[in-house]
Formats: C-alpha cells, sequence, structure tokens
C-alpha cells in the first residue's frame, strides 16, 4: 500500500469515527433535549398547580375576612336578643294595671344586668369617673363647677357614663368638672 492510500486510509477511518462520534453526540443532545423538555413541561405543570393555589387560596381568605367583618357582632347581637326579649316581656307586665310598679322596677334591675352581663362577656367596660381626675381622653366636660374644698379638675357629677371596649375609648364620660376657687381677689 502506497504511504497515499494509507492516508487516504486513515482519513476515511478518522472520517468514520467522527461520523458515529457524531451520532453519538446528537443522540445524546437529542436525548437531554427531551429530558429538559419533559422537566421544562413538569415545572410548567407545578407553576401552574401552585399558581390556582394560590389563587384559592386568596379567593377564601377574601371570602373569611367578608364575613369577618359581616357577622363580627353576631355573638354580641345573640345576647342583646335576650335582653330585648325581657324588656318586652316586661313592658307588657307594666302596661296591666294588676302589675305592682316594684315588680316592674325588679324586672328593670335584671334586664340591666343581663345587659351589663352581656356587656362583660364582649370587654365593654363603663367609666363611672366621679371624684375621679378629669382626663380629656376619657371624659368630655359639659360646664365647670366653681367649688370651696374641692381640688380642681375633680369629676362632681357624671351625666353620661362613658364606655371602652377594650382599650379603645367608644363614648367618653359627660362630667362636671371642678373648679377650684380663686383666692386672688
Amino acid at each position: 500500500m502506497t504511504e497515499e492510500n494509507k492516508a487516504t486510509e486513515e482519513e476515511k477511518q478518522q472520517e468514520t469515527t467522527e461520523t458515529v462520534e457524531k451520532q453519538e453526540t446528537t443522540e445524546e443532545l437529542t436525548k437531554k433535549l427531551d429530558e429538559a423538555e419533559q422537566k421544562a413541561e413538569q415545572n410548567w405543570d407545578s407553576l401552574l398547580r401552585k399558581q390556582a393555589e394560590y389563587d384559592n387560596l386568596e379567593k377564601r381568605t377574601k371570602r373569611d375576612l367578608e364575613n369577618a367583618h359581616k357577622y363580627a357582632v353576631e355573638k354580641f347581637a345573640i345576647e342583646l336578643l335576650s335582653i330585648k326579649d325581657t324588656m318586652e316581656l316586661g313592658l307588657e307586665a307594666a302596661q296591666k294595671p294588676e302589675t305592682p310598679l316594684n315588680s316592674v322596677c325588679d324586672g328593670m334591675d335584671l334586664t340591666i344586668k343581663m345587659l351589663i352581663d352581656a356587656m362583660s362577656k364582649f370587654n365593654i367596660v363603663e367609666l363611672d369617673p366621679i371624684n375621679e381626675k378629669f382626663d380629656p381622653q376619657q371624659h368630655e366636660a359639659m360646664s365647670m363647677q366653681t367649688l370651696p374644698d374641692v381640688e380642681d379638675g375633680t369629676i362632681l357629677h357624671v351625666h353620661q357614663k362613658g364606655y371602652k371596649l377594650h382599650d379603645r375609648l367608644l363614648r367618653p364620660a359627660r362630667v362636671i368638672v371642678a373648679k377650684a376657687i380663686d383666692n386672688q381677689g
């Protein structure tokens, strides 16, 4: 064999080897591409499921929040219904001429106790600040009265009690406040 033929034969073998290697590389690349496409499809499917779960959670949370706002006073309203029923029974009894006045008063006392208990259950606190120091955060001064021997700013009379819900003021107590006598005359 001549050197030229040898070189041609070696080139042919090398080309054949390269072709086989290229085919193997192409097959490997095709396999890797298929795997990557499958993985991408799985990730896309997972993303769609997570998005659907998130959307459902968001809708459920919004619905729960709306219901919480809508029905927040439901338990308190149920407590008030029994008080209303008691008041109606008291009115009905008061309209009968044979009902003694002290029975009506006793019924009103019991109804007020029911109301106080209901308010207490829901952390509504009554403010009755007689003889306390005036606090503009909790009291509303209706007038001032000058009196001797009373410290300036002391609450003398409560026109209307105030109320707090937990730490929030619902209504300030309306009061008459003492004013010190000015002895510089």
